[in-house]
C-alpha cells in the first residue's frame, strides 16, 4: 500500500468510502481504510463530509408511503411469490 497521503492510497480510500460507510467491506479492508483515514487529514475530511451527508439524507428523506400503495405492493409480491412456487 502507498504511503498515507499518496495519490494511490487516497484514490483507493476515496473509491471505497461509500462501501466503508455502509459497512460493506471485509474486516481487513475496513481496518486498512480506517488506518489511512487516521493518518490522512484530506481523506478524513472527505469521509466526515460524506458521513454527515449520509446522516442528513437518512434523517430528512423519509417519505411516508400511503397504506393503499403498501397493500398493492404486498399483493403483487404475494402473487409473484405464488407464481414462483408453482414454477419450482
Amino acid at each position: 500500500m502507498d504511503q498515507p497521503g499518496s495519490d494511490g492510497d487516497c484514490t483507493q480510500a476515496l473509491r471505497t468510502l461509500y462501501y466503508f460507510l455502509d459497512g460493506e467491506l471485509t474486516p481487513d479492508r475496513r481496518l486498512a481504510i480506517q488506518r489511512h483515514l487516521d493518518e490522512c487529514s484530506p481523506c478524513l475530511e472527505a469521509f466526515d463530509f460524506e458521513a454527515e451527508l449520509k446522516m442528513v439524507i437518512a434523517r430528512c428523506c423519509r417519505d411516508q408511503v400511503p397504506d393503499g400503495l403498501r397493500q398493492r405492493v404486498a399483493e403483487v409480491l404475494a402473487q409473484a411469490s405464488e407464481t414462483t412456487r408453482k414454477l419450482v
